[in-house]
């Protein structure tokens, strides 16, 4: 991939969690972190609401199939180790009730939020 598509595809990214944001806070959700990046993975969004606290992974697609397939068990993992760096650093969430969404963007498409899309 050339450096123009790789930026390309960084920039779809960024404005992909940008509404994914946007989307998550329009629905009750405050954010607690963006873009985190951990030694052990990244997690790109941390959100609250209420009691729950959801660890989010935002994908852009050309449908959302697309989307949710592209989300790998080894990312899923990667998330998971990174969720446990976050939480140990973050004792305000310790009462929580913890949660793995997905939020798949596709264009032409409203978001969709997969609350609890996989358990550790």
């Amino acid at each position: 991939m050339s450096s123009t598509a790789r930026h390309a595809a960084w920039l779809r990214g960024r404005r992909a969690e940008a509404l994914a944001r946007l989307w998550l806070r329009m629905k009750g959700y405050r954010i607690l972190a963006q873009d985190l990046r951990t030694p052990v993975g990244e997690i790109d969004l941390v959100v609250r609401r209420g009691r729950v606290v959801a660890f989010v992974e935002v994908k852009y697609r050309g449908a959302h199939e697309q989307a949710l397939a592209s989300i790998s068990d080894r990312q899923r993992r990667r998330i998971e180790r990174a969720a446990e760096f976050f939480l140990a650093r973050n004792p305000g969430c310790a009462d929580a009730l913890l949660r793995f969404d997905g939020l798949l963007l596709a264009p032409g498409r409203l978001p969709r939020h997969l609350p609890d899309l996989w358990r550790p």
